[in-house]
């Protein structure tokens, strides 16, 4: 019970996918759910609940380690999308095009605060170091993730226009966080007090967008033209890319010459990438692109990967300490 407990957005997850292929008119758009009526409220409820919950003096506290701040950002946004290109080339002819542009837009996402966070505490890191790079991540995206997903999204076979989902996002996603940030003084207590009830909201809209986003593939033939060993190239695929980064950004730590705290910050913040924010800002890029479940497959295969890596890491490196 105490693993259904602590895993149960997993099965859920797994759960909508699940109940999107058996039931696919169900959370299709246009659906009996009519989920996608929801989706520009549920994008900006995730996004003014980010805002409302970020504490700006923690983020001011990390601010003076300026070399933790380059290995994190050029982690997340000058690695991950090198590595994007060359998956997107080894599998280019034997890959689906759907999964491919998914592992580009993986690699083109922020990192996310609030498991980096958590995970270098664990680890007794460099905690501001943390909030201020997860924060700044995410804040960068808004701009990079677009631009990055503008050059390389040809991989996977897609085009995306830049000024148009800069535009977007900074409607649905900054303008949302901007509210949320000038509403913490009123609210921010009381979000702190209900933190475990926000996040049921948080990951409830997350399941709506997953439910839509595969319901509308398998309507359009997913499973007809992939079958399941597409879940497994998935799979896969978020885990080897997992691997390098969490190599390579702890390489990089080290020849840095940085403390054992720093590495932590370095290596949780830049091998993270976000599924709070991914899976609605894939909404607003992807819109009703008939392939969008299989663009999420990625993120949703990493972020679990990532969370049970991360934690076997994060209990090492507390030990070592």
């Amino acid at each position: 019970m105490d693993w259904l407990r602590k895993e149960w957005f997993l099965i859920a997850l797994l759960g909508a996918i699940v109940l999107a292929s058996l039931w696919p008119e169900l959370g299709a758009s246009g659906g009996l759910l009519r989920l996608d009526g929801a989706s520009d409220v549920g994008v900006a409820l995730i996004f003014f609940l980010t805002g409302l919950g970020l504490s700006t003096t923690e983020v001011g506290r990390g601010l003076a380690n300026w070399r933790v701040h380059v290995l994190v950002q050029v982690s997340t946004f000058v690695l991950f999308p090198l590595l994007g290109v060359a998956l997107a080339w080894a599998g280019a002819g034997w890959l689906p095009e759907g999964l491919l542009l998914g592992m580009a837009y993986l690699c083109a996402l922020p990192s996310t605060i609030s498991s980096s966070v958590a995970m270098t505490v664990i680890a007794r890191g460099n905690v501001p170091a943390a909030v201020f790079n997860a924060t700044l991540s995410s804040l960068l995206g808004i701009v990079a993730t677009p631009a990055l997903l503008a050059l390389t999204a040809h991989a996977g076979g897609a085009q995306l226009e830049f000024m148009p989902a800069v535009i977007k996002l900074g409607r649905m996603v900054l303008l949302p966080l901007l509210v949320g940030q000038a509403a913490r003084p009123l609210l921010g207590d009381w979000l702190a007090r209900n933190k475990k009830r926000m996040s049921l909201i948080d990951r409830g809209v997350i399941l709506m967008f997953v439910l839509n986003a595969f319901s509308d593939s398998v309507r359009s033939g997913l499973w007809r033209d992939h079958g399941a060993g597409l879940l497994v190239e998935a799979l896969v695929g978020a885990t080897l890319l997992l691997a390098i980064v969490l190599v390579l950004t702890t390489w990089a730590a080290r020849r840095a010459g940085l403390s054992t705290e720093d590495e932590i910050a370095v290596v949780f913040c830049g091998s993270k990438k976000t599924l709070a924010s991914g899976i609605p800002m894939a909404r607003l890029l992807f819109g009703a692109h008939p392939q969008l479940g299989v663009i999420v497959l990625p993120i949703m295969f990493y972020h679990q990967v990532q969370l049970i890596t991360c934690s076997v890491l994060a209990g090492r490196y507390a030990r070592r300490n």
